[in-house]
């Protein structure tokens, strides 16, 4: 069953960020998904030191994790989203990628900022949590 958003009143408006205060979901069958760079398959970095390329590579590797599992990106409740500090003032470029991934209704979601990641290329790496029926 797709996920359904729900941003109540007395929340702040978290869509304007691309993403939910809560999504629901029900189903039997948990998919995880590891926490996805802007590598290609060949380990390659597709968009250099751009924030804006390198997520929505890593959103389609997200997407094609989700395929793989035999779901889609209606099937995530929750992003975890880790964004270098160093990156942290274009969040402007997160919110643009996570609107072209889910135009309508998006996951609820949690943007927390590190210091590095595991490659000093790396500005943004996202994990995905979901529900599958």
């Amino acid at each position: 069953m797709p996920r359904h958003s729900i941003n109540p009143e007395g929340l702040f408006d978290s869509l304007q960020y691309g993403f939910s205060q809560i999504a629901a979901g029900q189903g039997s069958r948990f998919v995880t998904i590891s926490g996805q760079v802007g590598w290609d398959a060949d380990g390659r970095m597709s968009g250099g030191a751009e924030l804006l390329r390198q997520t929505v590579k890593a959103m389609s590797n997200v997407r094609l994790a989700m395929q793989a599992a035999g779901g889609s990106l209606d099937d995530i409740l929750l992003l975890h989203i880790y964004i270098v500090e160093s990156a942290m003032s274009e969040q402007a470029a997160i919110r643009d990628a996570l609107r072209l991934f889910f135009p309508a209704s998006p996951p609820a979601a949690s943007w927390i900022g590190v210091r590095s990641l595991s490659e000093p290329d790396f500005l943004i790496e996202i994990e995905a949590l979901a529900v599958l029926a």
